[in-house]
């Protein structure tokens, strides 16, 4: 019989909760998915939390989101996919940024999200703590008007320098601005 590995993962870290239902909520996803690596690692900086479709969202402060991507980092959430946002126009706060994360060892995906106002859409860069987010920040930059603080090279990556606007701002004219 083989020895057993002290380095191995424990299984339940890997499989995700056998829990088909939505979970709403920060305390009810904290108490269903209390094993979650995401959810012990960041819990202290959550402001909400869904578990849908086998998805787990945590919707962090948005001055506190490159604190929550370090965390996520130290527990186990090696590689950032992908920063995008979505505009809620004309709802406030206005703009939702989504930081897609993977742990490759753990073989889990989360999602943070932070939501912010459309009057000064600034958040924290989180170049310093995976730099490839440093193209994907330039481009919600470029396409929706956000500014991350502290970005080392915050210039417009799709459109002209020149351009006027962001145009995946949902009260972009559809025809550009004449």
């Amino acid at each position: 019989m083989p020895e057993p590995n002290p380095t191995a993962i424990p299984a339940d870290a890997i499989d995700p909760p056998e829990n088909r239902q939505a979970i709403f909520g920060e305390e009810a996803v904290s108490a269903a998915l209390a094993s979650h690596a995401a959810i012990q690692g960041l819990n202290d900086l959550l402001i909400d939390a869904k578990w849908d479709r086998q998805e787990l969202t945590l919707t962090i402060a948005p001055e506190n989101i490159v604190r929550a991507c370090e965390a996520a980092k130290a527990a186990g959430y090696n590689f950032m996919e992908d920063v995008t946002c979505v505009d809620w126009h004309p709802s406030e706060p206005r703009f939702q940024i989504s930081y897609s994360l993977l742990s490759h060892r753990m073989k889990q995906r989360i999602r943070l999200i932070a939501r912010i106002s459309g009057d000064n859409p600034t958040i924290d860069s989180i170049t310093g703590v995976w730099p490839s987010a440093n193209f994907y920040e330039r481009e919600v930059f470029d396409l929706f008007g956000v500014t991350f603080a502290g970005h080392p090279r915050l210039t417009r990556i799709m459109m002209p320098d020149n351009w006027n606007g962001h145009p995946l701002r949902k009260d972009y004219p559809v025809e550009g601005y004449r």
